[in-house]
């Protein structure tokens, strides 16, 4: 049986698998550590659909003269399924009351909602709570969509966007202290909220920039492979998550002044710097 991947054919030598099947289980790993999935296949010219996919696991190899496995890069495929979301919460806010009570259910079983339940759970989880009719508006749901797609599409222009709001978020952080100090409790907890976030676009953008190749352990800022700054500043975050714990308000303080907001930024340049010095390392 020959095997080819996306046109290609592929070096693979059948072992012990007798079934298609078994052949794609084999292959399961390999697409997951080059970020590629299985997207189609094609048995002998003829293209498997969802139909006739689970008898087409079973077919022995024998049987078969050609196996022709498609697959697709895990950020096209999250495009794809981001593009259907915003495409579907226009659609849920158009049904009528009974058509939103069902629609949840029905949204579940897309193949959109079934990557993103694997690959951003918890995007999955505001999306069907905002379909049950809990959790976030459709009006607030779609920025969110929106800001995940921009970052997959272009995740350095998105980076770029952030670096006068990391300014901002820094000099709130080396306050955050004579804000708790003076009772200002509103305004520190916005300011925890602020970081939270920006926080966690950074580690999206920074695992993005792993999945599409781009080498973080060799680049350098200032003799500082990239992939350490956000090694300390993940390390930062910990200390301050343990010390919020533990209601010690005078360590929360310190290590947002002193630790967060110079990593932060130590981390955004080094980031930024990565855009402007490397090209991804595209798999085979």
């Amino acid at each position: 049986m020959n095997i080819r991947i996306n046109g290609q054919e592929a070096n693979i030598q059948v072992e012990t698998e007798k079934t298609v099947g078994e052949i794609l289980a084999g292959l399961e790993q390999w697409l997951e550590n080059s970020g590629h999935r299985l997207s189609g296949m094609t048995i002998d010219g003829e293209l498997i659909n969802s139909g006739s996919i689970e008898a087409s696991f079973c077919r022995n190899i024998d049987s078969i003269s050609t196996l022709d496995i498609i697959t697709s890069s895990l950020q096209e495929l999250t495009i794809e399924g981001l593009t259907h979301v915003l495409e579907d919460i226009e659609e849920y806010e158009n049904l009528d009351f009974d058509g939103k009570q069902r629609y949840a259910v029905l949204w579940e079983e897309s193949p959109a909602a079934r990557l993103l339940a694997g690959e951003i759970p918890e995007l999955f989880t505001w999306i069907t709570q905002t379909f049950s009719g809990e959790g976030l508006s459709p009006q607030a749901l779609r920025p969110a969509v929106e800001e995940r797609l921009r970052e997959i599409q272009d995740p350095m222009n998105e980076l770029g966007k952030t670096e006068p709001i990391i300014a901002g978020i820094c000099v709130r952080l080396e306050e955050l202290p004579l804000d708790i100090q003076t009772g200002k409790d509103a305004r520190a907890a916005e300011t925890l909220s602020f970081f939270s976030a920006i926080a966690g676009k950074f580690f999206r953008i920074f695992n993005l920039l792993k999945v599409m190749g781009f080498p973080l352990a060799e680049i350098k800022v200032e003799e500082k492979p990239v992939a350490e700054y956000i090694s300390e500043f993940s390390a930062a975050l910990r200390e301050i998550v343990t010390a919020y714990e533990q209601r010690d308000t005078v360590l929360v303080g310190d290590l947002a002044e002193y630790e967060l907001s110079p990593r932060l930024r130590n981390l955004s340049a080094a980031l930024l710097h990565t855009g402007s010095v490397a090209v991804p390392v595209q798999d085979a």
